[in-house]
């Protein structure tokens, strides 16, 4: 999900101004800001396959430490705290770790079932992307939200 968690960033604005954009982005796109350092890493592993989905040859094969729903709630912990120690109020800081963890929500609907719950724990999925006009109006309809939020 690429759209849908950019829809999301900007709806968490309109509803808190204090919340700046890049910010919200930043929170909401936050597993895929890390996760390429720990591909570079050989800590997650990717590989290319054709047809493994509708919408992308990318085959996630591990990916514990920003894609399990266990690891995101971490990240999501990590964010909240450090949104306090910038002396931002508790709520800008709620919304910032609650994007964080929109991010596994809108993958788990995307994705086919390849997130884990816990790092080696069962892989979760619904399977969006093997449907391109499925993606396309989930997402298109997350984004055009969004904007009009």
């Amino acid at each position: 999900m690429l759209a849908g968690h950019l829809g999301v960033a900007f709806a968490a604005t309109r509803a808190e101004p204090r919340l700046p954009l890049a910010a919200a982005v930043a929170a909401a796109f936050w597993l895929d800001l890390v996760w390429p350092l720990l591909l570079l890493a050989g800590l997650e592993t990717v590989r290319i396959d054709p047809g493994n989905t509708a919408f992308t040859d990318l085959a996630f094969e591990s990916y514990p430490w920003t894609h399990s729903l266990a690891a995101v709630a971490g990240w999501s912990i990590v964010a909240y705290g450090a949104w306090l120690v910038r002396a931002q109020p508790r709520r800008v800081a709620a919304i910032i770790a609650a994007l964080v963890l929109s991010h596994w929500l809108l993958d788990f609907v995307t994705h086919r079932p390849d997130l884990p719950l816990w790092p080696g724990g069962p892989l979760v999925g619904l399977r969006l992307w093997d449907s391109i006009p499925g993606t396309i109006v989930v997402e298109g309809s997350l984004l055009v939200a969004g904007i009009a939020a």
